[in-house]
């Protein structure tokens, strides 16, 4: 059920249920990050594995001690600079942290959202909230509540409305080395540039991994149900399914019309924030066609382009 009452998400949270919360990034799955039995519920709901730990939300940085403790500079800076905002830190946890919110590392990964809906629902209860993306695991996260009530219905109590989500892809993950330096480990609506600039030299690291360290960080996510197919010449892979239904995703130019080709165009203008604003929409909206391919290319390799690129990447990489 899709809602703006605030009240009824509240009276579910506190019952140790879980429902859809919108954020700047991505729609989350949120419940009780200090409860078990809702932190149980958002795996079995998302069909998450318990090896991918989950993102803590809270309400603002002053109560970023109540879940996380041995807190660098660095973090402090980031926290001062980006929050509320679409970056997460990873930080030693507190012991308050189920260890089923962090897959049992030490670390619990922390951001302050940028969304007046999930801050009035973090205002109005006494516990952070634990909240993946919307979405069952590995598929196209939802940026609408509409895509929520798609991918659960009545598996979920509410999806409180919030609106198309205003930056569209997930927040940026970074944890943090044993020099106290940044180290990003997802790519997302930060970018490492404007990261570097607050927090000094740092690394990425989001390759592929079994256990990852962070959300975000493994082979296959954000994968539309259609096979996606990246190629530098589209045109070339469209000549291939001629007169068969195709969805084509591009960035900011329109390819000549065929017959069966569905086209999207994330930034007419070339604007790299709004093509990551439409991302997972557009992805949602090919999906939906029965067709038998969506033909992408990637973005320019700088900025927000590199967060865009890796999500397609991830999207397009098959089991």
């Amino acid at each position: 059920m899709i809602t703006r009452d605030i009240r009824l998400a509240v009276d579910c949270l506190n019952k140790n249920d879980v429902v859809g919360m919108p954020t700047e990034t991505v729609y989350g799955l949120a419940g009780n990050a200090f409860s078990e039995q809702a932190v149980r519920r958002i795996f079995e709901v998302k069909q998450r594995p318990a090896f991918n730990p989950l993102i803590v939300h809270i309400n603002s940085a002053a109560d970023l001690d109540t879940v996380a403790t041995d807190i660098p500079e660095a973090a402090l800076l980031l926290t001062r600079h980006f929050w509320p905002g679409p970056l997460t830190i990873v930080l030693k946890k507190k012991s308050c942290v189920p260890d089923l919110v962090t897959a049992g590392k030490a670390t619990v990964a922390v951001r302050v959202p940028d969304h007046p809906v999930a801050l009035q629902l973090l205002a109005s209860i006494a516990y952070p909230l634990a909240a993946p993306s919307a979405n069952p695991f590995g598929t196209i996260s939802p940026t609408t509540a509409g895509h929520v009530d798609r991918y659960f219905g009545n598996t979920i109590p509410c999806v409180l409305d919030g609106g198309p989500c205003r930056k569209g892809i997930e927040s940026t993950i970074v944890g943090f080395g044993d020099d106290g330096l940044p180290v990003v480990l997802r790519l997302g609506s930060v970018t490492s540039e404007e990261i570097e600039a607050v927090a000094g030299a740092l690394t990425v690291r989001n390759n592929a991994v079994t256990a990852p360290d962070a959300p975000g960080m493994l082979s296959r996510h954000y994968s539309p149900k259609t096979e996606l197919v990246i190629s530098d010449n589209p045109e070339k892979i469209l000549d291939r399914y001629a007169g068969r239904k195709v969805g084509l995703l591009t960035f900011s130019e329109r390819l000549p019309d065929r017959p069966a080709l569905v086209q999207v165009v994330l930034s007419e203008k070339g604007d790299m924030n709004e093509a990551a604003a439409a991302l997972y929409a557009a992805l949602h909206e090919l999906d939906q066609l029965s067709a038998e391919v969506i033909v992408t290319s990637l973005l320019p390799e700088t900025g927000l382009g590199r967060a865009i690129n890796d999500k397609l990447r991830r999207a397009a990489e098959r089991e």
